[in-house]
């Protein structure tokens, strides 16, 4: 049995702290700038040169606002509910490598670690709803269980293909067989985990538990102050852990020539950030039924059908992949979007169930 490395283990929780941190202040301002430019206005820009003090700014203000609790809230649910959103957003970097080994535990089991504590805000979430004593923010977190329970599933067959062909559960052992990313093996996993991950933490076009026309301001309605500071951070968290886990599973996470790895790892997310945040200032928020059609009734059958495929593939060929599959899983997978796309419906102003 061999001892643990205190000074390993404090090293990198203080790295990821700081720059988890860092980054998500950065993310928040490059949003709201880019957002600006794209809705054709400024954006931040009197807090600091180009509102680069924008993000310190917002945090100045919700440290010094009072904190309200409802007289009929359960306190201590109340109180405990922002921690348990927050913290396994932070928990899940503990196993994304920064470059070969550069990691705060690399476990073979990394992948089923990082499916298991995601799933753990959901209870966050649902505990804020539930202790507010407000119907509304118990809609909005019921709202929330559900997707997370249909898209989890989508989500984790898409990440069966990436195990199938890596052979490995460990993210560390992941990037480094990528040699050729995992996207061109994996184009049909891709687009189903990315799509899965952005329900999983509630942007937009999925941002339902947060539908200000609908149900006020969704789970937190009845949070102020630090607490709500801890939601706002939690939801930026967990959109820079999604960019972190595609860039891992399916960009090449830290490889890259020439630029240091971490430098490679730190491009790819703030790309996959871009995409997301992209999506958000052009794609409409859909209805509630829409959403969770969109789960069992198109990325469902979706994931099976990728997971057959790759199964076959590394049957057939269970040492090497050989390099002409990369077109033809592009090609299957185009086919297959198309054919879903075409035939699936969104109910087209009726609601379904």
């Amino acid at each position: 049995m061999t001892d643990f490395n205190w000074g390993h283990w404090g090293l990198f929780t203080i790295l990821i702290l700081v720059s988890v941190l860092t980054v998500v202040m950065g993310f928040i301002w490059f949003e709201r700038r880019a957002l600006g430019r794209m809705q054709i206005r400024l954006g931040p820009n009197r807090a600091g040169p180009f509102g680069l003090l924008q993000p310190l700014a917002d945090v100045l203000k919700v440290l010094i606002k009072e904190d309200i609790v409802p007289t009929k809230a359960d306190k201590i649910v109340h109180w405990l509910a922002p921690i348990v959103c927050l913290v396994p957003a932070l928990m899940i970097f503990a196993v994304v490598p920064f470059q070969d080994g550069a990691l705060l535990a690399d476990l073979n089991i990394g992948l089923l670690y990082v499916i298991a504590v995601s799933s753990v805000s959901t209870l966050g979430i649902f505990m804020a709803g539930w202790a507010s004593n407000n119907k509304y923010t118990l809609i909005a977190a019921i709202r929330d269980v559900a997707a997370v329970v249909s898209y989890e599933i989508p989500l984790v067959l898409s990440l069966v293909g990436v195990v199938l062909i890596a052979g490995s559960m460990s993210l560390n052992q992941i990037v480094q067989w990528q040699g050729i990313p995992l996207i061109l093996w994996q184009p049909l996993g891709f687009f189903i985990f990315f799509v899965a991950g952005l329900a999983e933490i509630n942007r937009t076009p999925f941002d339902l538990m947060e539908a200000d026309s609908e149900i006020v301001a969704g789970y937190h309605t009845e949070y102020s102050g630090m607490k709500f500071a801890l939601f706002f951070l939690m939801e930026y968290a967990e959109a820079l852990a999604l960019s972190a886990l595609v860039a891992t599973f399916f960009l090449g996470g830290w490889r890259g020539p020439f630029l240091p790895p971490w430098l490679w790892l730190l491009f790819k997310i703030v790309l996959v950030f871009f995409v997301i945040m992209w999506i958000r200032a052009t794609v409409p928020r859909f209805r509630i039924d829409q959403l969770m059609a969109l789960a069992w009734k198109f990325l469902f059958p979706l994931a099976l059908l990728n997971l057959v495929i790759t199964a076959i593939e590394v049957l057939v060929w269970p040492e090497v992949l050989p390099v002409v599959l990369i077109p033809v899983n592009i090609v299957v997978a185009g086919i297959l979007l198309l054919l879903f796309s075409r035939s699936f419906k969104l109910g087209w102003g009726r609601v379904e169930v």
